[in-house]
């Protein structure tokens, strides 16, 4: 289906270079969806992964949207290295703006850059600073398909509801001990916990190398955080959350044997969600899905139940030119 273009409204695309960085990140700071992942140092740090292929989209020369992007092919992902992508918007924009936008957008990946169709992972409504859904009207009016839905875990952290029975028992059991929880940078002694972790239930890897990781602690200190919960010298558990403005979001979890025994997770997330990250709209413990969602890790979904998360959506859509 085409789409209405406001015909008093000049409409200009250029694809992002390094030298647009500053208004590039000036932007996502000030867009109504945007978040720090989409900053080009979140961005970049794996740029040699991806051919990227971020639009910078203007109305009557002032910038009015970002489209984060790569290539791969005759396809236009947003974007295969963010858990979210999608198009970042001016606070003020309007849907009849934003389908103008969709259409420029369009118009210049098929004309330049011989996309034939497109992978849209959507920004999940929690991530918002102020509503921003009219992609969805867009791409629904466009013909787009829902291809990938995941289920993440997510409290609320006005109205939460109780820990279950069994976690506060362990809560109990933590709190009776000499554990304690640090926030530090001490990344080194928590990876192996994660890699062992993750190879041992999946045979996968972390997304980020320790390298990486540390790079990116070092790039968005304030946004990317790593809390260990320690019995003496001795880490037996933790988490790295990237926080933005609404959302405390678990990027990984991770905890020795002794720690799963003690409790260690329920008293660090028991810390984080009534202390720590009190103050946030949401607190999102990430997917419990594999394979666009065709696949449920119950165990995993029932421990988060078990501290009060409940299920909203990490879509992806696909609009085939």
């Amino acid at each position: 289906m085409e789409i209405s273009v406001a015909t008093d409204q000049e409409w200009h695309i250029i694809r992002y270079s390094a030298g647009d960085k500053e208004r590039w990140d000036r932007f996502v700071r000030r867009s109504k969806n945007g978040t720090f992942l989409m900053q080009r140092d979140y961005m970049d740090y794996h740029a040699d992964r991806f051919q990227d292929c971020s639009l910078m989209i203007f109305c009557n020369r002032k910038l009015t949207a970002l489209f984060p992007g790569n290539l791969s092919g005759n396809c236009f992902y947003s974007h295969q290295g963010l858990t979210y992508g999608g198009m970042l918007l001016s606070p003020s924009i309007t849907l009849q703006q934003v389908e103008s936008v969709f259409h420029a957008a369009l118009d210049y990946l098929q004309k330049e850059c011989s996309v034939q169709s497109i992978v849209y992972r959507a920004i999940p409504h929690i991530y918002h600073r102020y509503p921003a859904e009219e992609d969805l009207y867009v791409l629904t009016r466009l013909g787009a398909t829902l291809v990938a839905r995941s289920i993440s875990s997510v409290i609320p952290l006005d109205d939460r509801l109780p820990f279950r029975t069994l976690r506060r028992r362990q809560l109990k059991k933590a709190l009776a001990s000499s554990l304690t929880i640090a926030e530090d940078e001490d990344f080194a002694s928590f990876w192996p916990i994660l890699e062992e972790n993750l190879h041992e239930r999946y045979g996968v890897s972390p997304v980020h190398s320790l390298e990486e990781i540390t790079r990116l602690h070092s790039n968005f200190p304030r946004q990317i955080s790593l809390f260990r919960v320690c019995d003496g010298a001795e880490t037996l558990g933790g988490c790295i959350v990237y926080e933005t403005d609404e959302v405390a979001h678990v990027q990984y979890i991770a905890a020795s044997p002794r720690g799963k025994k003690c409790g260690a997770l329920d008293l660090l997330f028991h810390q984080l969600i009534y202390d720590r990250y009190a103050q946030k709209r949401y607190f999102d413990f990430g997917i419990s899905t594999e394979h666009g969602g065709q696949m449920l890790n119950e165990g995993l979904l029932f421990q988060k139940e078990g501290f009060g998360a409940r299920a909203i959506m990490y879509d992806v859509y696909e609009l085939r030119l």
